[in-house]
């Protein structure tokens, strides 16, 4: 079982739409780690660590997100696994 990494920009109206919340509930059911937050540009980035599936379906899932979002694009890097996060948690801080 490979564990990796994505970091993921989502751009569209995805703030005020209960994007983070519904986010953190997708990851953490499919038991990943990491964190989400929002940008001061409008965008949601979104830190998800775990085993390789699980990442790529809530990657997924990001391309759609809840139901009250209008998602226009979904940009993402695989970055190298690394065991750093604790749960999966909503950042209300611009530096994570």
């Amino acid at each position: 079982m490979t564990k990796i990494c994505i970091n993921a920009h989502v751009s569209g109206s995805v703030q005020g739409v209960w994007f983070r919340k519904s986010t953190q509930d997708v990851a953490l059911s499919h038991g990943l780690t990491g964190w989400v937050r929002n940008l001061p540009d409008g965008r949601v980035e979104v830190m998800m660590c775990g085993e390789g599936n699980a990442v790529r379906q809530v990657e997924a899932w990001l391309y759609k997100g809840p139901e009250l979002a209008n998602v226009v694009d979904v940009h993402s890097e695989q970055l190298v696994y690394e065991n750093v996060h604790e749960g999966f948690v909503i950042n209300d801080d611009a530096d994570c």
